[in-house]
Formats: C-alpha cells, sequence, structure tokens
C-alpha cells in the first residue's frame, strides 16, 4: 500500500508543471502589451483651445495653430494640417491636406487607416466605418471634449466641408468666408460633430451650418470653434 501511494505521488509532482503551464495566460494575449508593437504616434486632434470665432487667419492660421498646439503636446516634428475646406476660386479640399494616413489619436487609438476608410468612399469602408467618436476624438492633450448632453455641449467641430470631405459648390458661404470673418449676418461655417450624435445625422465633419461666424454664436450653436488637426507627414 505504501509503495503505491508513493508511485502515485511522485505521478503528481511530475504532471503539475504541465497543469500549470497549460492554465497559464499565452504572452502578448488580454490586456498587456508584451511582444506587441508600441503605439503608434499622435496624428490627429481636437484643438483644445479656440481661436477668434470663424476668423483663425484662413487656413495659414488654423495650420499654424494646429502646429503649436501639437508642439505643446511633445509632437511638433510632425507637419500638422487644419481639417478645412476652402470655396471659390482655387477651392481647396479637406481630405487633400490631410496626408494619407493612419493617424492615431493621443492615446495611440488609430481613428482611421487612409482617406478612404474616413470618408466612406467605398460600400465597404462605409459600412465598416471609421473609428472617430466620442470616445476616441480627443484633443492633443489625449482629454475628451465635451459633447451631446454635457454642459456646455461642444461638439460642433469646424470643417467648411461635405460629408465626401470636399468643398461646398453651391454659392452659399460655408466657410466664414474662408475662414477670415467673425462677423454676424455673413454666411456661417459648416461644422461635424464629433460625437456622432444629433444635429439629424450622425457625421463627424458634416452636420449643420453654424448660426453665425462671432464666437458667440460658434457656441450658441453647440461648439467653441473648435478644429480638427491631422498630421500630414
Amino acid at each position: 500500500m505504501g509503495r503505491v501511494l508513493t508511485v502515485l505521488a511522485i505521478m503528481a509532482l511530475t504532471a503539475l508543471p504541465l497543469i500549470v503551464q497549460a492554465q497559464a495566460p499565452a504572452q502578448g494575449q488580454g490586456g498587456g502589451r508584451q511582444g506587441g508593437a508600441p503605439p503608434m504616434p499622435m496624428g490627429f486632434f481636437i484643438s483644445s483651445t479656440p481661436m477668434n470665432g470663424g476668423n483663425l487667419g484662413g487656413l495659414a492660421g488654423a495650420d499654424k495653430h494646429c502646429q503649436t498646439l501639437a508642439a505643446a503636446a511633445g509632437a511638433g516634428s510632425r507637419e500638422w494640417r487644419a481639417y478645412l475646406s476652402t470655396q471659390g476660386p482655387g477651392a481647396v479640399n479637406a481630405r487633400d491636406r490631410i496626408g494619407t494616413g493612419p493617424w492615431a489619436n493621443a492615446k495611440g487609438q488609430v481613428i482611421a487607416r487612409d482617406n478612404a476608410h474616413l470618408h466612406g468612399d467605398t460600400v465597404e469602408a462605409a459600412q465598416l466605418g471609421n473609428n472617430l467618436g466620442r470616445m476616441t476624438a480627443f484633443t492633443e492633450k489625449g482629454e475628451p471634449v465635451n459633447g451631446q448632453g454635457a454642459q456646455p455641449n461642444q461638439h460642433d467641430i469646424l470643417t467648411g466641408s461635405t460629408t465626401a470631405g470636399r468643398a461646398f459648390t453651391d454659392g452659399m458661404d460655408h466657410t466664414c468666408s474662408n475662414y477670415t470673418s467673425n462677423a454676424d449676418g455673413m454666411g456661417s461655417v459648416q461644422v461635424g460633430h464629433h460625437d456622432r450624435s444629433g444635429g439629424g445625422n450622425t457625421s463627424w465633419n458634416s452636420t449643420h451650418g453654424s448660426r453665425g461666424c462671432s464666437q458667440p454664436n460658434l457656441v450658441a450653436t453647440g461648439g467653441n470653434g473648435y478644429i480638427y488637426c491631422f498630421a500630414a507627414k
């Protein structure tokens, strides 16, 4: 009897390492980053500060604002562009200004692989949808922006663009005179909702026009004069 017990004990000790190994999780799976690729550098953010209503100093002034904010966040080595379209002679499409992607937020989360994914250019891309929304559209500081239901609501982001990321051609002012005016009664600026809610559709880049071009009217519409910034390189 004693010999049998001894044999059984030896068998149990021999099998123990195999049991432990089988129960241990595989490295790199779950919440850890063991053996995984490092997070992507920031290539997208919502500006954390407004400028002067719809007067951003044109595209050059808006780009400079993005570059300054990115530099303050430690990402100034990249070339930053404001996601804005212009109108009239020599009109510029926002989508053509921001490079080819992919773009990640301040936390390393990819919001879109490329322009087709960002804008849903194909049926497949549209069905898949980009990853830009309330839980990923952060400022350069990695902070969330107030959305629908928060006080104050600041989900209006200036774009001057159609849902395809292109300039309007209907003759109406959708850009506050190409981002050089903060006067009311003289046009407006097209905005999108970063939280993908409210306004009759869920577009991140083209939901409705602002009430006017002054800072008070941008605020009254549901925003604060923020813009999207993308790393073009």
